[in-house]
């Protein structure tokens, strides 16, 4: 039998396609593997970056507290009788010295003009004892009577003296009685409701009324030994005046036209030790109530807008963002590449996060982009724009929502800057 020559023909030319198709598809995988290496090398990341140093920094303080008056008194009735007349308006205001009520007066007045006559028998009484004593004196002389006469005379003189004083400490007494009678007002301000009405017995000591000075009034409240520590600290420097400067807010007083209803006072007290049981520093500040509008016992919040942390490490706070072992920055290695750093964080100061930990004087941290950037990125650091303020005496400001600004802040507007990354990468 003759082998088939067209056979082997088309077999071996089969071969020969199939090993040119083969090397056709491995030289595409080949080109394709070399395109994606081109691709992956991505271009560096133009961001801000910022040097890190210590600051001072200003913070904002704001505590629940209780409005006072320390000026507070109660009218008492300090003599017994009957209430004839009140001569006030309730829940009115009153001056120093104002009457208030009137006690019955006629008993004292009478009382008063008994110690009168008491007291002018008296003088009687001394009238004749100081004739007495200056005749038996004379006849001591010309020794017409003993030494024992003569000092008998000048004893009755004494007693009788005595016995005046009495009296006219007795008149004296009478006549407080009688002025205790009239009540007038001891302080000015707001008096309460009348606690004795018109007509009944008033028996001292006796509560009559309340009267409340309203300006100024007192706020007391307690702060942490921390803040207490650093405004003492303040006020033994030279910016003492910003230490004690204190505002006082009535929440629930604002509306659409105008803001909650606001004090500007003084820091008056700063208490000498720490309540062991709340470590927190007792504290009281004073403030013009001109239009009286601030009630004793009403509850309201006391901000200290100048409190300071010294020496400490602050960044932007949208620098920060929150990494799987927690809080965490992007600092720019000697590489020039994106580094994650995790840190402890402190307080915030308007738009500056302090750090406690995981920094150090010199590491560049990256404050921009946030949201697209990866560790291990090249960065192409830019001066930092300086948008957020400087983190000196900021306190309770907002410079994040100008117009211009961009992102949020703090942790919630790196979060929000990550996700407009995301939604830009999708």
């Amino acid at each position: 039998m003759r082998p088939n020559f067209m056979n082997c023909t088309l077999g071996f030319g089969g071969a020969l396609l199939l090993s040119l198709a083969l090397a056709g598809c491995g030289g595409d995988d080949s080109k394709s593997a070399r395109q994606g290496e081109g691709q992956q090398q991505k271009p560096p990341t133009k961001a801000e970056v910022i040097e890190v140093e210590a600051h001072d920094v200003s913070l904002s303080k704001e505590y629940p507290a209780q409005v006072r008056s320390n000026r507070e008194v109660t009218v008492m009735g300090r003599v017994e009788g009957i209430l004839e007349s009140r001569h006030y308006r309730e829940g009115g205001m009153v001056e120093k010295g104002d009457k208030l009520f009137t006690i019955e007066q006629a008993p004292y007045e009478a009382t008063v003009k008994q110690r009168q006559a008491d007291v002018q028998s008296a003088q009687a009484e001394v009238y004749r004892a100081q004739r007495d004593s200056t005749r038996y004196e004379k006849l001591y002389k010309q020794n017409s009577i003993s030494q024992q006469q003569r000092d008998q005379a000048q004893a009755d003189l004494r007693t009788a003296q005595a016995t005046q004083a009495q009296a006219q400490a007795s008149l004296d007494s009478a006549k407080i009685d009688l002025s205790y009678t009239e009540v007038n007002a001891p302080v000015s301000g707001m008096i309460s409701l009348s606690q004795v009405n018109v007509g009944n017995l008033v028996q001292p000591p006796q509560e009559l009324a309340t009267i409340t000075p309203l300006n100024p009034i007192e706020v007391r409240f307690s702060l942490p030994a921390d803040d207490a520590f650093s405004l003492r600290q303040q006020r033994q420097q030279e910016d003492s005046g910003q230490a004690n400067v204190v505002t006082l807010t009535a929440p629930g007083t604002e509306s659409a036209s105008h803001d909650a209803l606001q004090l500007r006072g003084k820091l008056d007290f700063l208490g000498s030790r720490v309540d062991e049981s709340t470590s927190t520093v007792q504290a009281e500040a004073v403030f013009q109530n001109d239009d009286q509008v601030f009630l004793p016992g009403q509850f309201v919040r006391v901000s200290l807008p100048n409190v300071m942390r010294y020496d400490v490490y602050a960044v932007p706070a949208i620098a920060v963002t929150e990494g799987l072992k927690g809080p965490q920055v992007y600092i720019v290695n000697s590489e020039g590449k994106a580094e994650s750093r995790f840190v402890s964080l402190g307080e915030i100061a308007g738009d500056w996060q302090i750090i406690t930990d995981g920094l150090k004087p010199g590491d560049r941290v990256v404050v921009s982009g946030i949201g697209s950037l990866s560790a291990g990125d090249e960065i192409d650091a830019q001066p930092f724009s300086g948008k957020v303020a400087e983190p000196q005496n900021n306190a309770g400001e907002n410079p994040s929502q100008e117009p211009d600004a961009q992102g949020g802040e703090g942790v919630e507007g790196a979060h929000r800057d990550a996700q407009d990354g995301q939604n830009g990468a999708n």
